[in-house]
């Protein structure tokens, strides 16, 4: 609930803080605004992993990605954990790291026990750079080049078969004597109530295989002893509420397991996806981690059971799930323009190079003035970016203190999918990220200069000094 003064003012304080719903439980961070770590200290500022926000811009300056470890640890724990609970064979939970890839994070989240999902050679090089394992290392992709495939091989990661044009390219480049670990990507042709840009798991999707090709698939891949196949995947989509598709799919990708049996192939992992959502909003209401994967665990082992098949090893790759309530954004507050009887923008020093999802997605963000946690609740304004684009929207009807040039302004929930989509638009800099823990800050990214900027750029002798 938002803090009430007895006149009736509201006030910015607990509102967003995390709440703990049941005494014997940790908060699951897919349910919460804040970083777990996140409080308001005796001067009315906002601290998040025992640090104040307001010095951290000081110390790394803004926009600032502030990464709270514990939060992250918390969700990987929390995964990791209820799989080891409610399933009964063996399980692995491998983090999505296109939602944000990174040597901390990877490092981080195998330190928790975790493989890492990536989806290019570049994610790949990272998780491998970070000391992941390469048995836990699983690269997807629609398109993957023929040098990332020859990465990955070499590297001895599995590699998660998305196409025809991939199973061939596969073949001609394998080894007879070091036959490729592979799994089969599958359209299961299941919906789900999400933005239409991050449904996968519908047949009219660019992923996987097509299920009416089955046949076909699994005929070609038992004749190929290049190709050691371990298992099959599907994903249905991102930031889902719902519980129902997820078991819907779990009980598909069990009959394809049964089905592949019978071309004589040795499937013994089953790879479920992610996908769970997060708390955006205040009306935003996604299933626990321990929910989710409690629901999955039951109707897997129960469609082992009525088909009477051992349980494979179980999947999952959560992205979102895990990193976004870990991380928030601080940017500071600098312009403003009132347009009486309409909207008033107050503008920031970011904007949508370092978070493009509003613009993309329409994504809907909260946000709090770092150094007006206990002010009350007296404006609704329009977070504007700093960007030359009348898109470059933050957040619509924000209700936040009276704000001035040079508040800070925290936007929550951005770990995902904020700095992995970043750019340099406006050739704007990316911003500096940082993890907190235990009231120490450390940088995890540097911030680019202007001299990054033109780092790749090249100017041609001719035109040297022709002005």
């Amino acid at each position: 609930m938002v803090s009430t003064h007895p006149t009736g003012v509201q006030y910015s304080g607990s509102q967003y803080l995390p709440q703990r719903r049941d005494s014997s439980a940790n908060p699951s961070p897919n349910q919460e605004l804040l970083p777990l770590t996140a409080r308001v200290d005796d001067h009315h500022l906002l601290e998040i992993g025992g640090c104040d926000v307001t010095t951290l811009v000081e110390q790394f300056g803004s926009p600032l990605y502030i990464l709270d470890e514990e939060t992250l640890r918390s969700a990987c724990q929390q995964y990791r954990d209820a799989f080891k609970q409610y399933y009964k064979g063996e399980s692995q939970v491998l983090y999505a790291s296109k939602a944000w890839n990174c040597l901390a994070v990877c490092a981080i989240a195998a330190s928790e026990g975790l493989g890492i999902d990536v989806v290019s050679g570049g994610e790949l090089y990272t998780a491998l750079q970070a000391g992941v394992s390469p048995q836990k290392i699983y690269l997807h992709g629609n398109n993957k080049s023929h040098e990332e495939l020859i990465l990955a091989i070499k590297s001895g990661v599995t590699i998660v078969a998305d196409n025809w044009y991939e199973l061939r390219t596969l073949v001609e480049i394998a080894q007879p004597a070091q036959p490729i670990r592979i799994m089969l990507r599958l359209t299961p042709g299941i919906e789900c109530h999400t933005h239409e840009y991050i449904r996968t798991g519908h047949l009219d999707s660019k992923f996987g295989f097509d299920p009416n090709d089955l046949d076909q698939v699994f005929t070609f891949v038992s004749q190929q002893p290049a190709l050691n196949c371990v298992g099959v995947h599907a994903h249905i989509g991102s930031q889902i509420f719902e519980r129902q598709p997820h078991q819907d799919l779990a009980a598909v990708m069990v009959q394809w397991l049964r089905d592949a049996a019978k071309y004589g192939l040795n499937i013994t992992e089953l790879n479920v996806g992610g996908g769970l959502g997060i708390k955006y909003t205040e009306s935003d209401d996604p299933p626990s981690i321990e929910e989710w994967v409690k629901a999955i665990c039951e109707v897997i082992q129960e469609a082992c059971a009525a088909e009477n098949l051992p349980l494979p090893k179980l999947l999952s790759e959560p992205g979102r799930s895990l990193i976004a309530t870990a991380c928030v954004t601080a940017y500071t507050i600098g312009s403003s323009k009132v347009i009486p009887e309409i909207r008033t923008y107050v503008a920031i020093d970011g904007g949508m190079s370092d978070n493009p999802r509003p613009i993309t997605y329409q994504s809907v963000y909260r946000a709090v003035v770092a150094n007006k946690m206990s002010s009350p609740l007296t404006e609704t304004v329009t977070i504007a970016g700093k960007h030359c684009e009348s898109g470059d929207i933050l957040i619509h009807n924000a209700l936040l203190p009276k704000t001035e040039p040079g508040d800070i302004l925290v936007v929550m929930g951005t770990g995902a999918y904020n700095y992995s989509m970043a750019s340099n638009y406006n050739r704007l800099p990316r911003p500096a990220a940082a993890v907190v823990a235990n009231g120490e800050a450390n940088l995890i990214l540097q911030r680019e200069t202007y001299q990054d900027l033109i780092r790749q750029d090249r100017l041609p002798e001719r035109l040297k000094n022709s002005h």
